[in-house]
């Protein structure tokens, strides 16, 4: 994508990487920190305090009530949110935005939005340990933290990510089609027994902060250094 490289390599002369640093970094940097803060509240000062020590009855009621046809579904879901995947349609989705769009803003976004997402769980998975549910596992366990969940993250980044542009350019009927992927990816990391509730639940706030960093830096016209 030529015109996305051009376009960026016009965005990255002094007053842009300050700009770049201030909106983008500086958040970013917060939310690392939150996120690892939050996780360590969650698996170390409030382990034994509720609702986190009654969390996991959502995954024995899950493990208790599976089918064949509802582990179709979830596996459907959890490839979804798959690292391949998401690499793939966040790819795909970028360069079909930037050739109808004719606009650098929301496919730098989008790609920005998952990115941070994926370097954000990466870190805090390298700073909390915590284990898988004790339930059956449907899924070969990665060898990361079950918190949080990067399945989550991700899709809510992406399909999230997507359903924004979509209002903002007035297709509000896929809105919410694309809202319920996130949702559903969710559940069937419970389902298959992969994340605790409050892995999940993390990974909304991760994936949404990432979508809001994004936006407010990229998506809001005239937000330049020198430009005001």
């Amino acid at each position: 994508m030529p015109e996305l490289a051009t376009a960026a390599r016009q965005h990255l002369d002094a007053p842009h990487l300050a700009w770049f640093a201030k909106r983008i970094l500086l958040p970013l940097a917060v939310l690392q920190l939150g996120m690892i803060g939050l996780g360590l509240l969650v698996t170390k000062a409030l382990d034994d305090v509720w609702p986190f020590t009654v969390e996991d009855g959502l995954n024995r009621y899950f493990a208790a009530h599976r089918t064949d046809p509802l582990n179709k579904v979830t596996a459907f879901f959890r490839l979804v949110g798959s690292t391949p995947v998401i690499i793939g349609v966040t790819a795909i989705a970028a360069f079909i935005l930037l050739r109808t769009l004719h606009s650098w803003r929301e496919p730098i976004f989008l790609c920005a939005a998952v990115s941070a997402q994926a370097i954000v769980f990466f870190f805090t998975t390298l700073v909390i340990d915590r284990q898988r549910p004790e339930v059956q596992h449907l899924d070969n366990s990665p060898p990361t933290s079950s918190f949080p969940s990067g399945h989550t993250s991700a899709a809510v980044a992406l399909y999230a990510g997507l359903a924004l542009i979509l209002v903002m350019r007035t297709r509000k009927w896929l809105f919410w089609a694309l809202v319920l992927v996130p949702v559903c990816v969710a559940i069937s990391r419970l389902y298959r027994g992969m994340h605790h509730p409050s892995d999940v639940t993390a990974s909304f706030v991760n994936g949404a902060l990432c979508i809001t960093i994004m936006a407010t830096a990229i998506l809001r016209p005239g937000e330049r250094t020198g430009s005001s």
